[in-house]
């Protein structure tokens, strides 16, 4: 049994390098991460937790004596550019890629990766669509799938809470928003609850004044409202609802992990706020968080504020693992030593399924509350039942 650790020595983080690494003398992992545009909140702290890890791995002794190169080109949070990227990037010599952290913006990183035989892994896109499946067999996602993550939602909602009624808001957004919702709705009625209405909104309307006029039309005020957006629409959203005097707790993803929003909300609105992410940025998490946040602060001279920092750090680190347990960057032994391995990450613990179960990330979830605008850890969460992606 493998597991990946904060604290490694020097002498357990040895890499194996393949043929053609021996006549070189760094290992290169490719980054197609977004340094902007809407994708950048999610990408940036996913960059700036691999930067940690790289670091801390090449002060250890980095790989036989060679150091890691952590090439990261930015993808402007356009599909088409990060596919682009994944190219440039393989053409410098990248043996693993790392991709954005959403499907639509990741996946064509993803697959120039499969074309050129490489594993490409996502620092946490969590559509089931990133799967070997839909991208082939040397391809992951360090993030639980949205399976999880909507039930997890749904039965703290349901099981925990006792809340029996629903409205559900769904962004069009991206693969992401649209199948975040739909396995909260699945499970909350596995769960007994009731849904009152299921409304979309467009990303960057910046108006919610249809969907109130809906929701005040049922006549009928919910227990529990799920909103499913992407980056300050949430927070427009979630003003909106409470400034018309709908006071029921709102549930959402990890989208929500991110302290601009957290900010605009305020004291005043960022109350009885509940989302689903990756962590929590403090020791009740994980033992090994402090030391990393210590790391972290040294690098950056601020501590982390949102739990995406943790997804690259352990993208970073869990490639190193598997690469010592392969004994190769080749994508082939590569991807067998991240199905086989069981990895104890800062974002949980996490044990991949097959290529024929779609690469399935089994992980457990992190609960976090708003109150006043600030987040507080509310504690892991893992669903029994799942529904089917």
């Amino acid at each position: 049994m493998r597991t990946s650790k904060l604290l490694m020595t020097a002498a357990s983080m040895v890499f194996v390098g393949s043929a053609a690494m021996a006549a070189d003398d760094k290992i290169v992992i490719g980054g197609a991460l977004s340094m902007t545009g809407i994708q950048a909140p999610l990408d940036t702290p996913g960059y700036n937790g691999a930067l940690v890890a790289v670091k801390y791995l090449n002060d250890n002794g980095g790989v036989l004596g060679k150091q890691i190169e952590f090439i990261n080109i930015d993808g402007k949070s356009d599909p088409v550019t990060v596919g682009n990227v994944a190219v440039e990037l393989i053409d410098k010599g990248a043996e693993v890629i790392v991709a954005p952290c959403d499907f639509d913006f990741g996946s064509p990183a993803s697959r120039e990766a499969q074309s050129a035989d490489l594993v490409g892994i996502s620092t946490c896109a969590s559509d089931p669509l990133y799967s070997s499946w839909s991208l082939g067999d040397k391809q992951f996602t360090l993030s639980m799938w949205n399976t999880t993550m909507g039930a997890t939602a749904a039965d703290f909602a349901v099981k925990e809470k006792g809340w029996k009624t629903a409205y559900v808001v769904t962004d069009q957004f991206i693969a992401y928003t649209k199948s975040l919702s739909k396995y909260f709705v699945e499970q909350f009625k596995t769960n007994g609850g009731e849904i009152l209405l299921e409304d979309t909104y467009t990303n960057g309307d910046n108006n919610f004044s249809a969907q109130l006029a809906r929701l005040q039309a049922l006549g009928q005020k919910p227990d529990v409202i799920f909103v499913s957006s992407y980056g300050q629409d949430i927070g427009m959203i979630i003003r909106a609802l409470r400034e018309v005097g709908y006071d029921a707790p709102v549930l959402g993803g990890d989208a929500y992990d991110d302290p601009a929003m957290h900010e605009s909300l305020g004291e005043k609105f960022g109350n009885d706020v509940f989302f689903v992410t990756h962590t929590w940025m403090g020791p009740e998490a994980h033992p090994d968080m402090a030391k990393f946040i210590e790391l972290y602060t040294a690098m950056h001279g601020a501590a982390p504020d949102t739990s995406f920092v943790s997804t690259g750090w352990d993208t970073i680190m869990m490639i190193a693992e598997g690469i010592k347990a392969a004994g190769s960057t080749d994508g082939a032994a590569l991807a067998k030593a991240l199905e086989d391995g069981q990895f104890k990450l800062l974002t949980g613990e996490l044990d991949y399924g097959t290529a024929e179960e779609g690469h399935v990330p089994n992980k457990a979830a992190a609960l976090i509350e708003l109150k006043g605008g600030k987040p507080s850890f509310v504690g892991w969460r893992k669903p029994e039942s799942l529904p089917k992606p």
